[in-house]
């Protein structure tokens, strides 16, 4: 991070600030390339996986997780290990067939390409994966896809080949096993990348998609799993990838605390440093005060998937996508508070971080979704 990273930045927004003016906001910034090359080099290579040469469990990568959130634009693809690639691959490692890995987690472990995730709708609530009303319906040999899709992040970068897609293929059956998972490659026939979603006003490089699907047809060959188990991907995708999310949150926090205290220390209002400040200092003690506890429980819940597996984790799964956004929510706005103007600049990463964070308490599953799961299974051993 030192001696790659961190110099890279001013060099990545300065490309990506090119490539905004000449009309490609998607195109990759060639430093990102220049920093994959070192990082597989040195071995930092894919180590959100478990069980490759690497032989790091969840908790291990979780602390690896927080170092790059400390730069979340640049670190995490630099070492191949940025959202949404991570949860597909997981997906296509446990789930996929032979041909499958052959053909798309392959290149996907050698960042030669890159993939998206289409399950959330626009014209249902998906924070209730059931509502989703994509159909994918067998003809033969092939399925038929119809629906509309959007945040489905990565599908504007030139590499995403793959999209992963959530749909339902028996609406009889009951709740949980309506959905299916298939592979559609994003150049088939009938699929529509339809517009950029910005976040905050900010053009993600990779792009947050609306995408649609007409009368497209893939290989009956592409479902991923077994028809019917759509929604156990989706959790079995989401567990370890939540522990990724709030441990780079947590690195975010970092960067913002110590930013928050360098500018403390050399802006004087009223006659002595904003670090002499009582408000600020309540801030800085806070910070580092919710910054252990946070990353701790997260910790914890990486130990439990380790040694028990996602589903024990499953409150503390929850849990944690709670209580980091929130965390990481409120230190970014404080540091943001104490760099005044420039804290909304583009002077400093805050303003972008605070998008960011403030994004991850609706991806995943929103906040109230994550309580309720917590309040029930709290509950449960007291109801009958």
């Amino acid at each position: 991070m030192d001696q790659q990273v961190f110099p890279a930045e001013a060099t990545y927004y300065s490309q990506r600030e090119e490539f905004m003016k000449a009309g490609t906001p998607h195109k990759l910034p060639p430093v990102i390339e220049e920093l994959k090359q070192r990082a597989k080099a040195e071995g930092l290579w894919n180590l959100f996986l478990p069980h490759l040469d690497h032989g790091l469990t969840v908790t291990d990568y979780a602390t690896l997780a927080e170092i790059t959130g400390w730069s979340p634009d640049i670190a995490p693809e630099a070492i191949n290990c940025a959202a949404p690639d991570t949860g597909n691959m997981e997906l296509l490692d446990m789930f996929a067939t032979p041909q499958q890995r052959k053909q798309w987690l392959e290149p996907l472990l050698a960042g030669e390409i890159r993939s998206g995730f289409a399950m959330t709708e626009p014209d249902v609530a998906s924070s209730d994966a059931r509502n989703i009303r994509t159909s994918i319906k067998r003809d033969g040999d092939d399925y038929v896809i119809n629906g509309v899709k959007w945040w489905t992040t990565g599908a504007m970068d030139e590499r995403c080949k793959i999209l992963i897609v959530m749909g339902k293929t028996n609406p009889e059956a009951d709740d949980h096993h309506q959905q299916s998972m298939i592979l559609v490659p994003i150049d088939t026939p009938g699929v529509k990348v339809v517009r950029n979603l910005t976040v905050f006003g900010y053009v993600d490089q990779h792009g947050h998609a609306e995408v649609s699907f007409t009368d497209v047809r893939v290989p009956a060959s592409n479902l991923l799993g077994k028809e019917g188990e759509g929604f156990a991907l989706a959790q079995a995708r989401l567990g370890p990838g939540r522990v990724h999310h709030c441990m780079r949150a947590i690195g975010m926090a970092e960067r913002a605390l110590q930013l928050m205290i360098k500018r403390s220390l050399t802006r004087s209002p009223f006659g002595k440093e904003l670090a002499r400040q009582g408000v600020i200092q309540e801030w800085i003690a806070k910070a580092r005060i919710d910054i252990e506890q946070a990353r701790l429980l997260v910790l914890k819940t990486a130990w439990i998937i380790d040694n028990q597996g996602a589903k024990a984790a499953r409150k503390e799964i929850a849990a944690i996508k709670v209580v980091v956004p929130r965390m990481a929510e409120e230190i970014i706005n404080n540091a943001i508070q104490a760099h005044g103007g420039a804290g909304v600049s583009q002077d400093t990463p805050l303003a972008a971080m605070y998008a960011g964070v403030r994004t991850l308490r609706i991806v995943d599953g929103p906040d109230e979704v994550h309580i309720r799961d917590i309040a029930r299974l709290e509950l449960k051993s007291y109801l009958p």
